[in-house]
């Protein structure tokens, strides 16, 4: 496809020079088989790359290159393609990308900088490569995408989330809470409205997190949680005695049972994502009832941040440019959670385990602090895996919740456990890189069953910090 060019560059040919500055080049869009090729090889050499551990769908090379001026271009499964997310000219030889690498070693970071917060620029061969600096997003253009992003949330209701079929699973408070164990295992979710039928109305949720301070409670006191417990113990003694529990943990502020959060089908989207947020939930039910008094409740679906957000990329996906803020790198913008400088001030550190750390460890880090998800690491911060609160279902599977001591198992054996529950595409840690585009992140958290991703190093894994459903409406919306 390309003839010869103009020495611009140097890159894995062997040919030397007065300096070579290494640099890394990625294709982050998947294919069996991708090489790079550009300017510093003549186009003429095809320089295969190699998936990254851990993100298939991510190649990557490391080439040597010499300051200027330099076109390069992927070759992907056969046919010749270039990144859209990063600078691109037309000329002589089609659509290539293009970067220019400063001759001062020290200038080298800043003009290929995708750094990201916690995270050295000394290693200058990690970075991702980039013509431009990454800026910060000016008020500006934050304001006009906050703007549309908001108009169009408030223009479209609830209504549109529901599918022509489907079922929502309910829960009556009378079952004992071994049987509503079982079917939130067996259903594959997280949680589950709960309808009393002396009142003739639904009354709140059972969610993942009532099962984990269901164990630590019964952990505290010593006890296994066994099936005759389990079987004599109602959903609706159990919220019962969470209220008490509440009282003891928070004081008689927090005493009273939260009303349940629900929504109407012409609500808004907009006001259904900042019910959800503002509850921290994970799913608001959307009810309709034909009668005056909101009696003889008819429940329609369960709205989640994920569906929403589906919509603002379905919406926006022909029209990105009028959001400016979706080619912003997650890691220029305050999104998300990240690990803190060394000296930083006031950051909000990142809660990480090793796999050894006990079960009972997790669950109490969850509670603590207030987080649904925890990535597991090895001695290097480098990611392993990632135990959510979901997880807790897994401990029915072979009725595992009646053998098992929070102090005793692990956290990698009951992650062994659900091995086969909560995976995403077959991969159950979902990474992203600090590099990567907000409208990217935004593409992957839309798709169903993926609440978070964790934001990793390229090559290394290593933890750099996480962003989650939550984390991007907050941003859109200013809340």
């Amino acid at each position: 496809m390309f003839g010869s060019g103009p020495d611009t560059g140097h890159g894995n040919s062997g040919v030397s020079g007065p300096l070579l500055i290494p640099m890394r080049f990625v294709w982050p869009y998947g294919g069996r088989r991708v090489f790079l090729s550009g300017s510093f090889t003549r186009w003429l050499e095809h320089i295969p790359m190699s998936p990254m551990e851990g993100c298939p769908t991510v190649f990557q090379v490391i080439c040597s290159l010499s300051p200027g001026y330099h076109q390069f271009k992927f070759f992907v499964d056969g046919e010749w393609r270039h990144d859209e997310h990063q600078p691109f000219v037309n000329d002589n030889y089609g659509i290539v990308n293009t970067i220019f690498i400063a001759r001062e070693p020290n200038l080298v970071a800043p003009s290929f900088s995708t750094e990201t917060p916690g995270r050295s620029n000394m290693d200058v061969d990690d970075a991702f490569v980039s013509s431009e600096p990454v800026t910060t997003v000016s008020d500006a253009d934050l304001e006009v995408s906050r703007n549309r992003v908001s108009a169009f949330l408030s223009r479209h209701t609830a209504y549109e989330l529901l599918a022509e079929s489907g079922k929502v699973i309910a829960l009556d408070v009378n079952i004992a809470v071994k049987q509503a164990f079982h079917i939130l295992y067996e259903q594959g979710i997280p949680v589950a409205p709960l309808w009393d039928s002396c009142k003739g109305q639904f009354v709140g949720v059972l969610s993942a997190l009532d099962f984990i301070l269901i164990l630590r409670e019964l952990g505290n006191h010593g006890s296994n949680l066994t099936e005759e417990e389990l079987e004599t113990h109602t959903i609706s003694a159990w919220k019962e005695g969470k209220v008490y529990l509440g009282r003891q943990i928070h004081g008689n502020a927090r005493s009273y049972p939260r009303c349940l959060v629900q929504a109407g089908p012409y609500d808004s989207l907009k006001d259904v994502a900042l019910k959800i947020l503002k509850s921290k939930v994970a799913t608001v039910p959307i009810m309709h009832s034909t009668s005056r008094d909101g009696s003889f409740q008819q429940l329609l679906h369960l709205a989640t941040l994920s569906e929403i957000l589906k919509c603002i990329c379905r919406h926006f996906k022909h029209s990105a440019s009028s959001l400016p803020i979706l080619q912003q790198p997650i890691c220029s913008i305050p999104l998300g959670t990240w690990v803190p400088n060394i000296g930083e001030p006031n950051g909000r550190p990142l809660a990480m385990l090793r796999p050894n750390a006990t079960l009972g460890a997790a669950l109490s880090l969850l509670i603590q602090a207030e987080v649904s998800s925890i990535p597991i690491v090895d001695e290097n911060d480098s990611l392993l895996d990632i135990y959510s609160r979901s997880d807790i279902t897994a401990l029915a599977k072979d009725k595992a919740y009646a053998q098992i001591h929070l102090d005793e198992m692990s956290v990698h054996q009951a992650l062994q456990l659900g091995q086969d529950a909560n995976f995403f595409n077959g991969q159950r840690c979902q990474m992203c890189l600090g590099s990567d585009t907000l409208h990217k992140v935004m593409e992957r958290l839309a798709n169903p069953g993926v609440r978070r991703l964790v934001i990793v190093e390229a090559g290394t894994k290593r933890v750099e910090g996480i962003v989650s459903l939550s984390d991007v409406f907050r941003f859109l919306l200013g809340v």
